[in-house]
């Protein structure tokens, strides 16, 4: 059993800062990538930022420059450091993991229950 616990949204006025944290536990073996996608109203969902086991991260154009990626040394934790934010931001913000499990040589994909974060004056 996996789970992803995720944690630090909230509301913040306009170029605020907010950190998300996600917690990966369970009978993980390696961690393939992780990341933050998000979900607007009426929106599409949408990838934020990624890092993978290797340590390379990528980011949607959107929040180039203004969102960081990080993880802990284990690598089963990461962060989402967001400075600079807009409204435009707002979203549910969810947490996503590529893990394989136990001895298993597959990849599996395991989503975050989400964490709001509003950008509102």
């Amino acid at each position: 059993q996996v789970q992803l616990v995720e944690s630090g949204g909230g509301l913040v006025q306009p170029g605020g800062s907010l950190r998300l944290s996600c917690a990966a536990s369970g009978s993980i073996f390696s961690v393939v990538a992780m990341g933050w996608y998000r979900q607007a109203p009426g929106k599409q969902r949408e990838l934020v930022a990624r890092i993978t086991g290797g340590g390379t991260t990528t980011y949607t154009d959107s929040v180039k420059g203004r969102f960081a990626i990080s993880r802990d040394n284990a690598g089963n934790t990461v962060y989402l450091q967001m400075n600079s934010l807009k409204p435009e931001d707002t979203a549910v913000y969810l947490c996503n993991a590529l893990l394989q499990i136990g001895g298993s040589m597959l990849a599996y994909n395991y989503w975050g229950q989400g964490t709001q974060v509003t950008v509102s004056s």
